[in-house]
């Protein structure tokens, strides 16, 4: 669809109850399928209804979804990428490497490392030392600032459309929000025609390793929603220029689900709907993504084989959750050749990558009645204990694979993960032969690191695993917009 196209779409029910023309209106933007998650499902958007207009810019994975919108918010609208221009694209890539090699963490050291190996032409290793060459000089501080200036210039000189800043100022809105700061191209113009035009923005940090793992933020939101205070003090911290009482503390509406007892299935129908035996016990293996743990299905295949073998602990069953956004088909030979290895359905739309409502009730309910989990340092490790559930964090790379130049036990040092690894709450298994071990451990002490698990996540996320962080977003959106909370909304 093409951005003369786009054009409001409120059904007749959000028409006829469409608040005074006199409320502030905000625009909700929803560039990826877990913002819609995020912001839909957990009726975080739907608690300003009264207060404000909320306008919604959305991708529209399908058409169930897009009438879900439709009949909830004041106008809904798709939200398409408008392309850019090659210099202005080429110049944001030079911000994005001078900031990794200014912040220089072990996320960045690494990703920079795979690059260099990844330049395997002479083609691509000039292009990849000019690029070198250009960031070099912008790795600091000033130099990110100066770099940044610049790259905001060209976008707005070389702008290639003036579609978002005509339609925001026949809109008027009093804030524009954007539900994912990163991996959101398609929402940079309608982003930044709202800067540009003066009109406020926020954002929502999207996970707790962007800051460190995720590059630079470009756009300069005004105001910022963030998981947990130590979060908000590192975004203080990279960008010291943001007020602090700009940052709010909101938690992430995506745990939400896993507080509302409307969510939870009894054991047996969590078991019938996925094909286990509720009365053995359950490990949950959740896989990674594709580039960054390869030959992955030989360490689930390695883990079969030991749960196999102790029979005398209830014949534990192996549940797997392959990771929503991995397209490829790798596990498919290990799913039909190995039929003790249960998959689950994991049911997103492919479209935006979008998890469905009943993939949420899903996941949650896995959650809730495995035995353990093991990964490879992913954030269903927090999840894992905020169910008090062992973790296992695979430490070792796949038995009889080179996957050079990653390495799975170098995760653990990034700076997201490696608070999580020091504080105690998981188990780092070096090799599979100890993993025979910690396995049993799991069933045999499954209160093993209990305190730790319930250290780290009082640590990292106070009081704010209540079920209500999606309130709190709506809180923070409104102060931001300039409204206090009318106190019947918030019971």
């Amino acid at each position: 669809m093409s951005t003369t196209e786009m054009q409001p779409s409120p059904s007749d029910a959000a028409r006829r109850n469409r608040p005074s023309p006199a409320l502030p209106r905000m625009e909700a933007i929803l560039p990826r399928g877990e913002a819609i998650r995020n912001f839909v499902y957990t009726g975080a958007l739907d608690r300003l209804r009264g207060q404000m207009e909320v306008d919604v810019l959305s991708v529209m994975p399908d058409e169930a979804l897009r009438q879900m919108m439709v009949s909830r918010y004041d106008s809904v609208m798709e939200l398409t990428e408008i392309p850019e221009r090659w210099g202005v694209r080429a110049l944001r890539g030079i911000v994005e490497m001078a900031h990794g090699r200014w912040l220089w963490s072990e996320a960045a050291q690494d990703r920079w490392r795979l690059r260099d190996y990844e330049a395997t032409t002479a083609g691509m290793k000039a292009k990849r030392l000019l690029s070198k060459a250009l960031c070099l000089p912008f790795a600091s501080r000033r130099g990110l600032d100066v770099l940044s200036a610049v790259e905001r210039t060209g976008s707005r000189v070389l702008r290639t459309s003036d579609y978002y800043l005509e339609l925001f100022r026949q809109r008027r809105p009093a804030l524009v929000f954007n539900g994912s700061h990163v991996h959101c191209r398609v929402a940079i113009q309608a982003v930044q025609a709202a800067q540009w035009l003066g009109i406020p923005t926020a954002t929502f940090i999207f996970s707790w390793d962007n800051l460190t793992s995720q590059g630079r933020i470009f756009l300069p939101y005004d105001f910022f929603l963030v998981w947990s205070e130590d979060m908000r003090a590192q975004l203080l911290a990279l960008y010291p220029r943001i007020p602090p009482a700009r940052v709010f503390v909101t938690g992430t509406p995506q745990f939400d689900f896993h507080f509302d007892p409307q969510y939870h299935w009894s054991r047996e129908e969590f078991c019938r709907r996925v094909g286990l035996d509720p009365t053995r016990p359950i490990f949950l293996y959740t896989t990674g993504m594709p580039n960054y743990m390869p030959e992955e299905m030989r360490v689930v295949e390695g883990i079969a084989d030991l749960l196999a073998a102790q029979t005398d602990l209830g014949r534990p069953q192996l549940l797997v959750r392959v990771y929503p956004k991995d397209r490829t088909t790798r596990f498919d030979e290990l799913r039909s050749r190995r039929r003790d290895i249960v998959f689950s359905p994991v049911n997103w739309e492919q479209v935006w990558l979008t998890p469905k409502p009943d993939d949420v009730e899903l996941y949650t309910n896995t959650l809730r009645h495995c035995a353990a989990g093991i990964n490879v340092s992913s954030t269903v490790s927090l999840e894992l204990c905020m169910f008090d559930k062992p973790v296992l964090n695979v430490g070792y790379n796949p038995p009889g694979a080179d996957i050079s130049p990653v390495s799975f036990a170098a995760y653990y040092q990034f700076d997201h993960y490696r608070e999580v690894v020091e504080s105690g709450a998981v188990t780092v298994v070096s090799s599979q032969e100890e993993m025979a071990g910690c396995l049993r451990r799991a069933l045999l002490e499954p209160g093993h690191k209990r305190e730790e698990r319930k250290a780290l996540i009082r640590k990292m996320f106070g009081e704010l695993l209540d079920g209500r962080s999606s309130v709190r977003v709506a809180r923070a959106l409104l102060s931001a917009a300039g409204r206090s909370p009318e106190s019947e909304l918030w019971a």
